[in-house]
């Protein structure tokens, strides 16, 4: 948790809109797997920044660079502005400005992102290092990728792929062969199919349907009959609705609000009038695609239907009536409207799109396969055939069949594989709209150049990839060949990192375990030893922590067991009055500070002596909010949520980072803001704080559980006081405490006492 801390991870794009992000989680199942695996320190940096090229087929290898996206990002500025804007161009900017901060922040502890406007005031990083840091990410977009978790199967999908494209390509040079020979008549075959192809698919056609003149108000009658011609007898009428985007409308578009639905042996509506279905003095609500099905009162038959719009839908600040088929069937389900005549009292006939003849032309938007577009297309491929078996030579008919077979094998071979798995990184993107990237560009980093003031509209001097130079004699721009992959980029800076010479890197690390066990740092800015951090109170200590960590096997938990097992660290925390007068803030540690837990290890030590703590490992995030109106800006309401859903009593590190709208119970408690680089929280004690503990829906929910395995535990009552202490606190409380928890127990009831327990400040502190 303290690493995404530093790495600034969330569930959530943050920014205004702060849509979710599925597939951020598998990063962080990645960071918790390479601790628990005791992951060499070397190898965990190069991961994160190059792991997809240097491992690319393992699952460690791709769910690393996670880290790269793992910070805000602008949705608005990427997906929604396209890059040749400038607004565009600002955000990619600033996008790639948090790429460098991240990086350089977390595993060198430098400020570089300070030579962003200028060369930096107090450490030696000018603005030409750092944007050829900029040079490195200058490729990169944060983005799914989908990837295979197992290594084989990765192998296994880029061989299929590899085969298919080369059966694709055989296919296509087939084709070429097949249209010369087929001539004008195939190819006008293959224009109709593509067109019937591309209505099925998407579900549009040209022809919409009926649309009446637009009125100014929506009490205004509109009308539209259909003549069948002879008097026929009919068993149902199936009404459908249009889809148009104008004004945001969509499915559903123009059908009428209220509504009469007439038949009659005359036009005029004076003979044998029947009505069918009387919807004028209720709303009817809008059905969007969904058929509306009515049945016929009689089985008299009738010439002429009538549908008389009494309340209109609005379109955009007026209002019209519209429909996209109407359907009248008999017993055997035959559409007798089927191309009738259709007249109405007014029209908008604009062809294809608006016109009376599309109300009955049996051609509709739906979410249902439409039978009469499968049945043209089945015609249409059978004909297709007939001619090429009469043009064709055998052949050539033999090749494309056996091209075909083939294609169809591999294809489904590559169906059957289990379904690849999709982590948010770091990578190249290809897109489309306004978020493209550069991967319809092969993946050409983009242009970067030096930002006068950090201007975009003020470019400068062109960059090259590098860093900055702070080991002797190694030059601070990478060499790399004129035609280098983008990844070549990010590898150079990964190992430029993890030098042996490189000071940074080591003195980073073993200075941020230092500060997670004592409370403050060697460095007490931990994201910046330059010269605006502060200095460290042991220099020599850290220097001696680093080169042995460096040139051990870089595993962090013994470099934990090497602080927890020194003398340092098992002091006791007891003041000492002359030291104290010389270090009041304990900086040369004289004793060991008291420690109160961070939020989430109050929350899961809370779960755990509750009994409902889920100990299982990894997967998709748990969340602990009910979310209102996802479509556009999401609303996160943690007060809707149920504190006693099980699903949520999975370990905290497992809970779902919301950006914008941070965990009130959480927040209340110190947690990290996952918008910025947190290298150490802040801890403070609040009166709220305690509030929270004692009153919070999770507490007092948690507490009825603790309660309740004490009462499943035994009858006993003073035995049920015992077993609860011990729990929270692991010791037996003195006879005094079993007396106060005897009396709220007998005042209040259990679980009282137990809200009161775990509101004790030796529940919650460390030491």
């Amino acid at each position: 948790r303290h690493w995404l801390d530093v790495a600034h991870y969330g569930d959530t794009h943050g920014y205004d809109k702060d849509q979710p992000r599925p597939n951020a989680w598998p990063y962080r199942d990645y960071i918790i797997r390479s601790f628990n695996d005791d992951k060499p320190y070397s190898r965990f940096v190069l991961e994160q920044l190059a792991g997809d090229v240097m491992w690319p087929n393992t699952r460690d290898g791709i769910e690393a660079t996670g880290f790269i996206a793992a910070g805000p990002w602008d949705l608005i500025g990427h997906a929604e502005v396209p890059e040749s804007k400038l607004d565009g161009k600002v955000a990619r900017n600033l996008d790639r400005d948090d790429m460098v901060t991240s990086t350089m922040n977390t595993f060198a502890s430098m400020t570089v992102q300070c030579a962003r406007c200028h060369n930096h005031k107090f450490d030696p990083v000018t603005q030409e290092h750092y944007y050829s840091l900029q040079a490195v990410f200058a490729a990169l977009d944060r983005t799914d990728r989908v990837y295979d978790a197992d290594g084989s199967l990765s192998l296994q999908r880029r061989e299929l792929s590899e085969k298919i494209n080369v059966l694709k390509s055989r296919q296509t040079e087939l084709e070429l062969l097949v249209k010369v020979q087929g001539g004008n008549e195939l190819a006008a075959i293959d224009q109709q199919i593509h067109e019937v192809e591309q209505i099925q698919s998407t579900g549009e056609h040209p022809a919409y349907g009926y649309h009446s003149e637009i009125a100014p108000a929506d009490n205004v009658r509109k009308w539209v009959l259909v003549d069948l011609e002879t008097a026929q007898i009919a068993q149902k009428i199936v009404l459908r609705a249009c889809r148009d985007n104008f004004a945001g409308i969509g499915e559903g578009f123009g059908f009428p609000i209220r509504f009469r639905i007439e038949t009659a042996a005359d036009a005029n509506f004076t003979t044998d009038v029947v009505i069918v279905v009387d919807q004028s003095q209720l709303d009817f609500e809008n059905p969007k695609l969904k058929p509306v099905e009515f049945t016929m009162p009689s089985s008299e038959p009738f010439r002429y239907l009538r549908i008389t719009a009494t309340k209109l839908a609005e379109r955009s600040n007026d209002f019209i009536f519209a429909l996209g088929e109407l359907a009248i069937l008999d017993a055997e389900g035959i559409n007798l409207a089927h191309n009738r005549q259709v007249s109405a009292l007014d029209t908008i006939e604009m062809p294809p799109r608006w016109q009376k003849s599309n109300l009955v032309d049996g051609i509709f938007v739906s979410r249902e396969p439409n039978e009469k577009l499968i049945l043209q297309l089945t015609e249409l491929r059978q004909r297709r055939q007939q001619l090429l078996d009469q043009k064709l030579s055998t052949e050539l008919r033999t090749q494309v069949s056996q091209v075909a077979d083939d294609l169809k094998q591999v294809t489904d071979e590559m169906a059957a594989m289990p379904p690849p798995a999709k982590v948010y990184c770091g990578a190249v993107h290809s897109g489309s709209g306004s978020f493209v990237g550069t991967g319809p560009h092969g993946g050409r980093p983009r242009e970067i150049r030096i930002l006068g003031r950090g201007d975009i509209q003020s470019p400068g001097k062109l960059v090259s990839a590098g860093t900055v130079p702070i080991i002797p004699g190694y030059d601070w721009r990478f060499q790399l060949p004129d035609s280098h992959a983008e990844s070549d980029r990010r590898v150079a800076l990964a190992q430029w990192l993890v030098r042996r010479d490189n000071p940074l890197t080591w003195r980073s690390i073993v200075n941020r375990i230092w500060l997670y066990h004592f409370g403050r740092g060697i460095v007490e800015s931990a994201n910046d030893f330059g010269r605006m951090g502060e200095l460290p109170t042991h220099p020599e200590l850290l220097d001696w922590l680093a080169a042995d960590f460096r040139d051990g096997p870089q595993t962090l938990k013994a470099l934990h067991r090497k602080i927890v097992t020194s003398n340092t660290y098992l002091q006791a925390s007891f003041d000492r009055p002359n030291e104290l007068d010389r270090d009041a803030d304990n900086r040369f540690y004289w004793k060991m500070n008291r420690q109160l837990l961070d939020a989430e290890s109050i929350r899961d030590a809370t779960l755990q002596v509750s009994g409902k703590l889920n100990v299982q490992l990894y997967g998709q995030p748990f969340q602990d909010f009910v979310i209102e109106r996802p479509e556009h800006s999401p609303h996160y309401e943690y007060h809707l949520h149920d504190p006693n859903d099980p699903a949520s009593h999975r370990r905290s590190i497992y809970r779902f980072i919301v950006r914008s709208q941070q965990q009130p119970f959480m927040q209340t408690l110190d947690c990290a803001d996952p918008s910025e680089s947190v290298a150490k929280r802040t801890t403070t004690l609040t009166s709220l704080q305690a509030l929270t503990l004692m009153n919070n829906q999770f507490m007092i929910a948690m507490s009825q559980h603790f309660s309740q395995r004490a009462i499943n535990q035994t009858e006993v009552q003073s035995e049920q006081l015992r077993f609860m202490w011990r729990q929270a606190l692991g010791r037996d409380p003195t006879d005094d405490e079993l007396d106060e928890l005897t009396k709220l127990a007998e005042q209040f009831g259990l679980p009282y006492v137990a809200r009161a327990i775990l509101n004790l400040n030796e529940f919650v502190f460390v030491d």
